[in-house]
């Protein structure tokens, strides 16, 4: 396995991250070592918070969120996903998969023995995190997720399933708005989710250099659509900073990739998603009849305005019957950027047991 590391130069001047860097090495199953970063912020006596990120975005996104959630006495530990942030990334397509990342991200929580621990898990963050509950229920008290879950899709028809393969080797050529204007219709009951979501995976998977900080700018920042086309524009001719719309945000999420080969594991995940039935399929079901039976507190927190997931979080109180539901709170998918306070606050009262 051939690995790429971000020198620590491209993350000089990201502003408002400037949390000390805590590296783990962990190994691969071919003996690769591979350098997991993560940050750890807060009183060292205080209740423990694993805050997971998702795609394609690393601890960054954190970064408004902890400050609110260390002056409440919480101390927040935040890894970067293997592919992101400051840790290693790994160049080949296949290096990735769901697995593997619940794999890698075992070893890291082991290694750094964490324990008594209550979860936060957004996007992908959901998706693995919730598979390393499972197989580490002893390390976990409480468990709170928002805007992700644990697909799991046995009974998908032959035609979504022969659609979605033939949509993905397809030639179609898609933009970032084209694909957008797709997936806000994921939540519309009129067609299977799934196809929708083929848009994204197509989008990313295709993309060579995929516009990661444009791409979370759109989701996070008000933006005009004069500066979004200028900002793509530029993308395009590989001279994004030269934009006068190119900002702070856009900056930090292309940090950790100093070209596009940094890139794989942002363009490989979207399509392990398990959107239909494949091989992760009798993994998510048993993690599912894993928390069918969890009773320990749990707490969904959904934003309740992202199309992406809100059909997810019916299914997650289905699954797991002890979980609480709070109240949506706004924000669209990455909620921890846009509604920090909110978001803060309810997590704090979970932790506290106010909720």
């Amino acid at each position: 396995m051939e690995i790429l590391r971000t020198p620590d130069k491209c993350f000089e001047n990201i502003k408002g991250y400037t949390f000390d860097p805590v590296y783990t090495n962990i190994t691969a199953k071919d003996g690769t070592k591979i350098r997991v970063h993560h940050i750890d912020e807060g009183p060292r006596d205080g209740p423990l918070l694993l805050a997971m990120h998702g795609q394609p975005v690393w601890s960054y996104l954190y970064s408004k969120m902890i400050p609110i959630l260390n002056e409440s006495g919480i101390r927040v530990i935040a890894p970067d996903l293997v592919g992101y942030g400051k840790s290693d990334k790994p160049s080949q397509r296949e290096d990735y998969s769901y697995q593997n990342q619940v794999d890698w991200m075992n070893e890291w929580m082991i290694n750094n023995n964490l324990k008594n621990l209550t979860f936060f898990g957004q996007d992908w963050g959901g998706l693995i995190g919730l598979r390393m509950i499972a197989d580490n229920p002893d390390r976990f008290n409480k468990v709170s997720i928002g805007n992700t879950g644990l697909p799991y899709s046995p009974n998908t028809s032959d035609d979504v399933i022969q659609q979605v393969n033939e949509f993905r080797q397809s030639k179609l050529k898609l933009t970032p708005m084209s694909m957008a204007k797709q997936i806000k219709q994921m939540d519309s009951g009129k067609t299977h989710p799934a196809l929708k979501f083929m848009y994204w995976q197509k989008f990313c998977w295709d993309t060579k250099n995929l516009p990661v900080g444009l791409i979370n700018s759109i989701m996070m920042e008000k933006s005009s659509k004069i500066g979004t086309s200028i900002n793509y524009i530029m993308h395009v001719l590989g001279i994004p900073k030269i934009s006068p719309y190119f900002s702070d945000l856009m900056r930090a999420y292309e940090a950790p990739f100093p070209n596009y080969t940094y890139k794989m594991g942002c363009r490989a995940m979207p399509s392990h998603v398990p959107i239909i039935p494949d091989i992760s399929l009798e993994a998510q079901k048993k993690a599912r009849e894993f928390f069918y039976e969890w009773d320990k507190p749990f707490l969904s927190i959904f934003a309740g305005n992202d199309p992406v997931t809100n059909a997810m979080e019916q299914d997650v109180l289905n699954m797991v019957p002890n979980a609480k539901s709070a109240p949506n709170i706004g924000g669209g998918h990455f909620f921890q950027w846009t509604k920090p306070k909110e978001l803060s606050k309810v997590i704090s009262d979970f932790i506290k047991e106010k909720i």
